[in-house]
C-alpha cells in the first residue's frame, strides 16, 4: 500500500523521551568515567529511543542514492556536463564510484533511485540494478519557472517515502542519504534560501570548484528563481516544487519515511541536508531521527546544520556528495548501538565505582 504524504507526516511521533532516560541512565552507570565517550554516548542515547529499546542493531545499512537532473543547468551554473549524471548512475551500479568504496567498509548496501534523470534508464531499472521512480526527464528551469508542479512535488516525497518502506521492510535498520545530480548545489542552495530567507549570496558556494563567473551566474540563476517563483517559506511543498529538484524531494521522503517506521537516517552533505530541511518543515519530529554524518566544505551546510539543530560527527573537508559522508559516519553510529547494547555497568561488571571514575573534565 502505497503511503500518502500527509499521513505520514501525521504518523511521525516523536523519538521516546521514556526510552532516552532509560538510556541516559544506563549509560551513565557504563563502567567508565561518567559520559567520559562523549557524542558516542549521545547518539547511543538518541538511538534507544529511536528504536525504543537498550540494544538497538544497526547492522543492516542501506545509503539510498537519489539521482536526478536539473533544468537550471542551462544557465551555466555548472562546469560539468549533464551527461554526467547518468554516466555516474552506471558507475555507482558497476560498484565503482566513492560511495561504492566507502559503503563497502561500513557494510552498507546501495540502492539508486531514479528520481528524474534526463537520460533514459529503464534498462537498468528492468534488470533491478536501479529503483526507477522517474518524475519527469529532469527538473524545469527554475530561473525561468518553476523548476516542477506542486503534484511532481508531493511525487516525488512520497516517492522517497516508498522506497524508504520497501527497505524497511527488506530489514534495514539504518538508512543513509546521497545523491546524484549535475547542477543540484544550485537547487539546495535556492531551498535554503528559500525557507530562511538568507540572500542567494550568502547561501550559495562553489559546488564541484566552479571559477567566479561561473558562481556569479550561478547567484544570479538563484536570485531569479526566488524572485520569479516566489516560493512561500511556511509551505515546503511549494518551495520544493518552485527552487528544488526530484532528487531533493526523494531525500526528504526517505528521511520522512525512516521517521515514519521508527527507523535512524544519516544525512549526508549539502544535498540531502537539503532535504532533511524540507522534512523538518513537514514534520518538526523527523529530526528526532536524522543524525547528521558530516560538515562538507560547501560553507552553507553549516547555516543548514545550523536550522536543523544537528551536530555533525565528521568534518574532513569533504564536497563530494553521492552519500559518502552517511556511510563514512554509519561505522560511528553501529559503534554507539554496540556501547549501549555490549558494554557493562559497574556492578554488572565487577568494577568499584571511585572518584576517578566519576571525575569529568
Amino acid at each position: 500500500m502505497e503511503l500518502k504524504l500527509d499521513v505520514v507526516v501525521e504518523g511521525i511521533e516523536p523519538a521516546s523521551a521514556d526510552w532516552r532516560r532509560q538510556a541516559r541512565d544506563y549509560l551513565s552507570n557504563l563502567a567508565i568515567p561518567l559520559w567520559s565517550l562523549g557524542q558516542l554516548l549521545d547518539l547511543a542515547e538518541q538511538l534507544a529511543a529511536i528504536k525504543q529499546t537498550l540494544k538497538p542493531s544497526v547492522r543492516n545499512k542501506v545509503v539510498v542514492a537519489m539521482a536526478g537532473d536539473h533544468g537550471v543547468v542551462d544557465e551555466g551554473v555548472s562546469t560539468c556536463p549533464q551527461e554526467v549524471t547518468p554516466q555516474m548512475v552506471y558507475n555507482f551500479v558497476a560498484g565503482g564510484a566513492g560511495i561504492n568504496a566507502i559503503a563497502g567498509v561500513a557494510g552498507a548496501r546501495v540502492v539508486v533511485v531514479d528520481m528524474g534523470v534526463v537520460a533514459d534508464l529503464d534498462e537498468l531499472a528492468r534488470q533491478g540494478k536501479i529503483i526507477s521512480c522517474k518524475i519527469g526527464r529532469g527538473t524545469g528551469n527554475m530561473a525561468r519557472g518553476p523548476a516542477m508542479t506542486r503534484e511532481q512535488a508531493v511525487q516525488s516525497l512520497e516517492a522517497g517515502i516508498g522506497v524508504a518502506g520497501q527497505l524497511v521492510k527488506e530489514g534495514a535498520e539504518l538508512l543513509g542519504t546521497g545523491d546524484m545530480g549535475i547542477g543540484n548545489t544550485t537547487p539546495s542552495s535556492a531551498v535554503l534560501a528559500a525557507l530562511t530567507g538568507l540572500p542567494a549570496r550568502e547561501v550559495t558556494g562553489r559546488g564541484t570548484g566552479i571559477d567566479d563567473q561561473t558562481l556569479a551566474r550561478k547567484i544570479g540563476a538563484i536570485e531569479r528563481g526566488l524572485e520569479l517563483n516566489r516560493p512561500d517559506p511556511g509551505d515546503p511543498v511549494d518551495v520544493l516544487a518552485k527552487v528544488g529538484g526530484f532528487e531533493i524531494g526523494g531525500i526528504a521522503g526517505v528521511i520522512l519515511g525512516a521517521a515514519y517506521f521508527k527507523v535512524p537516517v544519516v544525512v549526508d552533505g549539502f544535498i540531502s541536508t537539503a532535504g532533511a530541511l524540507l522534512a523538518k518543515r513537514l514534520a518538526p519530529q523527523a529530526v528526532d531521527y536524522m543524525i547528521a554524518a558530516h560538515c562538507s566544505m560547501e560553507f552553507a551546510h553549516r547555516q543548514m546544520l545550523q536550522e536543523l539543530g544537528l551536530r555533525p560527527l565528521l568534518d574532513l573537508d569533504m564536497r563530494l556528495g553521492e552519500g559518502t559522508g552517511a556511510a563514512l559516519a554509519m561505522n560511528i553510529v553501529e559503534a554507539a548501538a554496540r556501547v549501549i547494547g555490549e558494554m557493562l555497568t559497574f556492578e554488572a561488571a565487577g568494577v568499584a565505582r571511585n572518584e576517578a571514575l566519576e571525575y569529568t573534565p
